[in-house]
């Protein structure tokens, strides 16, 4: 059997995992491994998970539960090691850099905020038989040389907007139309201020602008 890791905490967590089942078809029951101050949420697999939406949910929901009572290191799906030896010395090598990356996140969530323009058709610029003068200078729209540095500025502004209310701050590639991609690292304490701040920002911007705001989330960009 493999050892499939949910997700790295302290020893003195409450780990109120019941009515929870793990990955794996069949799926085993959810344990631990220590080493020192620190614990591994495990389950034994048969083989290497794939990617189900049912697995993919189990993990998801272990991280969630965990993160309803106390700080999680957690990881993405598909970590595995050859037994509950190879886990606890991985614990023991990195005692102390994971302990540092638990404190560091102790209270905090992620959110993951992504925003896109839409583009505007030749035929919004004209109105009444009269061509809007400022059609070939609205970033995002086709065909506009300008767009992108303009689009870059936006995205560092927005994000520099949310920066009062977060601990760090991971930007990530953009893609498809997207023209802002990036993780926010929330405390507790910020939470509803970070939200209507999301809110606020997206009902100025207008109906052109696309914000998605997915979150809270366990913190995977950060851990």
């Amino acid at each position: 059997m493999t050892v499939y890791t949910y997700a790295l905490t302290l020893r003195d967590h409450p780990l109120r995992l019941d009515g929870l089942s793990g990955v794996g078809a069949p799926p085993t029951p959810l344990r631990t491994v220590l080493a020192g101050p620190l614990c591994a949420v495990v389950s034994d697999v048969s083989e290497e998970p794939h990617p189900t939406e049912r697995d993919i949910g189990a993990h998801h929901d272990v991280q969630q539960r965990l993160m309803e009572s106390g700080v999680v290191l957690p990881l993405r799906f598909g970590a595995t090691a050859l037994d509950d030896d190879a886990v606890r010395s991985a614990l023991e090598e990195h005692a102390d850099d994971y302990a540092e990356r638990l404190r560091r996140l102790d209270g905090c969530v992620e959110y993951s905020l992504k925003a896109a323009q839409e583009a505007r058709q030749p035929h919004d610029h004209v109105r009444d038989g009269e061509a809007d003068s400022e059609a070939g200078s609205r970033p995002g729209e086709l065909g506009v040389p300008d767009a992108r540095p303009r689009l870059k500025a936006l995205a560092s502004g927005v994000t520099e907007a949310f920066r009062p209310f977060t601990r760090e701050v991971k930007p990530g590639a953009p893609s498809g139309e997207d023209f802002l991609n990036v993780s926010f690292l929330v405390s507790s304490d910020q939470d509803e201020l970070f939200i209507a701040s999301e809110m606020s920002l997206a009902h100025q911007m207008g109906e052109d602008f696309d914000f998605r705001l997915q979150g809270p989330l366990p913190p995977y960009s950060f851990a």
